[in-house]
């Protein structure tokens, strides 16, 4: 019996190795070898931050086709460069990444209701959204911290998320674990090529801010004494920071929640601050520019928006070249703001730092008469940047305005900027309220004439910055208001001698909101001058577009003298032909034709390396109405700095040496640490200030 059985089992068993010796000559299933060496190649750190299950199953992945060969996060470049080896493929050099937290929310952000069990920020995001009244701050809750298989995140004694740049692996899954977009990760280019989201945490100083730049960062760090990170925040969206810190107008500070406590933070003096700390070392910091691509652009302009484009496109790892057809750049920037406002020598060397990165320029080339578009075309060059500016004076139209003694405000500041000394003769009458027209009376007390600005509103009604007005006042300028040319009188030989003008009245008020200027019948008055200033307006001059003068413009213009483009992505009726700036816009903001520069720039590199342009729903266009409010409570007065003037009296009034000064580093740290630090609802509040609200408190 029991032999029988064992006959019985051995017999099975012999079956069964049979048939699996069968099936395994059926079934054998070999594996690919450049698994084992691939796996071998990897750090075997098994970390799973890849998104596979171990570094065997990465490699799978990679042998599969399903990963590229630079998958492995934790592992450098020359670890890639080994597994494309095995994999007979070449490894694309990628920039550096790292995950980034620009928001608030947390402990600053008020609970607009209490819950409790929701333990986990994509939890706590379902019930309503979370208990913030931020819609898009930090919940607080710290899933991004255990989401971080490497340890880097760790949250703060503000209730928001601090990352570890030294441990951080750039895995996005703490991007993956946030219900609110809180944290992203991104290189240098995605930080360039970023325009603002409503998602994003923007304060209004800098969704008010026509170059984007994120004020909030660069005044946190000159807080903590950290200049040259300053310098680096600015530059991702600014490089003309020493011009923009001496002649921009602060749009950014008519929008800071400060005011509403006492006065605005000094944003644009905190920026001269630390852009005048850089010029003072005379050595530009590094700036990092992209992998080149080979792509040739044509830059044609060699203004704001001309050099701010050619900035972001070298960055970006395009090779762009500049062409002016003035002997030096810069623009109105070097032709248009004098030498008092802006030394000409402090703007060289901000534009040295431009080209310096690998951009060329060719000067005193005029677009039209030396090159055209076609040209440009047939020189290899894949996309076209037009910047030519608003170099054309309105006239008066006033009779005998063609008279000699008559020269156009930018005429007169170019003449005197290219050292052509034009002569002012002892009583000057410029007419216009805007800068160009305070800048010439400026320049022309300067040159010892008696001057005499004539506008025909009212001293509210200037646009000119008022600053500027004020300036002009201090150094002897007299304002004749109300008044507007009626005609040009000359002597035999043509020249003129007197201006003659009509007394005003403001009527109702226009499309600009201002109160229309009526003329008053019977008014009619002389005033003396040996030379006349017309600064009303500019315009650009298109006749570069047009052949020999005459023919049909290939570009889309409007009435105003101005390219038109899509709003969205600057590009003109001829594909791969951008344009920005002064020629887009009529005469603008400097900050507005460097911010312009570089969203066109944003679109050239799509158009070259893509299909089309991407232009999110949620870009931010205009201010976002519920960040507005006017309520600031919990906030210590502090008084505002004062910029420091270089020159006083009689010398201001007899030379061209620069009017303002910079802030001292004690004064630059007082001023930043004014800043609210502001999100899209939070800010910093005092702890033993009153805690109610301050409504309009400098009203």
């Amino acid at each position: 019996m029991i032999v029988t059985s064992g006959l019985t089992l051995f017999s099975i068993g012999l079956g069964a190795a049979a048939i699996l010796g069968v099936a395994s000559k059926l079934l054998y299933v070999k594996e690919d070898p450049r698994i084992g060496l691939i796996e071998d190649s990897l750090p075997g750190a098994n970390c799973g931050g890849c998104g596979y299950p171990g570094c065997s199953g990465a490699a799978a992945a990679i042998v599969a086709g399903k990963a590229p060969a630079s998958v492995c996060i934790v592992s450098d470049a020359e670890t890639a460069a080994v597994v494309a080896g095995i994999m007979g493929q070449e490894v694309i050099e990628r920039e550096p990444e790292l995950a980034v937290r620009d928001c608030s929310g947390g402990t600053r952000a008020e609970d607009a209701f209490h819950y409790e069990g929701a333990l986990d920020c994509r939890a706590a995001h379902l019930l309503y959204g979370g208990s913030k009244t931020c819609p898009e701050g930090c919940l607080g809750l710290g899933s991004c911290v255990r989401a971080c298989p490497f340890n880097a995140i760790h949250m703060g004694p503000a209730g928001l998320p601090v990352i570890d740049p030294d441990e951080c692996k750039a895995c996005g899954n703490c991007v993956d674990a946030c219900p609110r977009g809180v944290i992203t990760v991104s290189g240098m280019s995605a930080r360039l090529l970023h325009l603002n989201q409503t998602t994003d945490c923007l304060a209004p100083c800098r969704q008010k801010c026509p170059a984007q730049i994120n004020i909030p960062k660069y005044i946190e760090q000159i807080k903590a004494g950290d200049y040259d990170g300053a310098v680096m925040t600015i530059k991702e969206r600014n490089p003309l920071l020493v011009t923009c810190g001496r002649v921009c107008p602060r749009p950014c500070e008519t929008e800071c929640r400060r005011q509403y406590v006492d006065e605005t933070v000094g944003i644009n003096m905190l920026k001269r601050f630390v852009a005048d700390r850089e010029l003072r070392s005379g050595t530009h910091l590094p700036v990092a520019c992209a992998k080149d691509t080979g792509k040739k652009v044509a830059v044609v302009g060699g203004g704001p928006a001309g050099l701010s484009c050619a900035y972001f496109l070298r960055r970006l790892g395009h090779s762009p070249t500049i062409f002016d057809a003035m002997p030096a750049l810069g623009g109105q920037t070097r032709y248009g703001i004098p030498e008092y406002r802006l030394p000409k020598a402090d703007l060289d060397w901000e534009i040295q730092g431009i080209l310096d990165l690998g951009i060329d320029a060719r000067l005193n080339t005029s677009f039209g008469k030396d090159f055209t578009l076609e040209t440009l075309k047939a020189d290899g060059f894949e996309t076209i940047f037009l910047g030519i500016g608003a170099w054309q004076a309105s006239g008066m139209y006033a009779e005998g305005e063609d008279l000699d003694g008559v020269m156009g405000g930018i005429e007169f500041l170019t003449a005197h900027a290219l050292g052509q000394k034009p002569e002012t003769g002892d009583k000057v009458i410029v007419v216009g309220g805007g800068n160009t027209a305070i800048d010439a009376a400026r320049t022309c007390v300067r040159l010892g004439a008696e001057v005499t600005l004539m506008y025909r509103r009212t001293r509210n009604e200037m646009p000119a910055d008022m600053e500027e007005i004020v300036g002009a006042e201090d150094e002897g300028v007299k304002f004749k208001f109300l008044a507007a040319p009626a005609r040009v009188i000359g002597d035999e030989n043509g020249r003129a001698t007197h201006l003659e003008y009509y007394e005003m009245e403001l009527g109702e008020p226009d499309d600009s909101g201002r109160r229309r200027p009526v003329k008053k019948e019977g008014s009619e008055a002389r005033m003396e001058a040996s030379l006349i200033i017309p600064a009303i307006g500019q315009k650009p001059d298109l006749g570069c577009l047009y052949d020999d003068g005459e023919g049909e413009c290939p570009l889309e213009t409007t009435r105003w003298q101005t390219i038109v483009a899509d709003p969205d992505t600057f590009q003109t009726a001829i594909p791969g032909v951008f344009t920005a700036g002064d020629v887009y816009t009529g005469p603008d903001l400097v900050i507005s034709a460097i911010g312009d520069g570089r969203k066109a720039a944003r679109s050239m590199h799509y158009f070259m390396t893509q299909d089309h342009v991407p232009v999110p729903e949620t870009t931010q266009k205009g201010m976002i109405p519920y960040t507005l409010f006017k309520e600031i409570g919990q906030v210590e007065r502090k008084k505002r700095a004062v910029l420091p003037h270089l020159c006083h009296g009689d010398e201001r009034n007899c030379t061209f040496n620069e009017v303002e000064g910079s802030l001292s580093e004690a004064e630059a740290r007082a001023e930043a640490d004014r800043c609210l630090r502001c999100g899209l609802v939070c800010y910093d509040r005092d702890a033993d200030a009153p805690t109610d609200r301050i409504e309009n408190a400098n009203t």
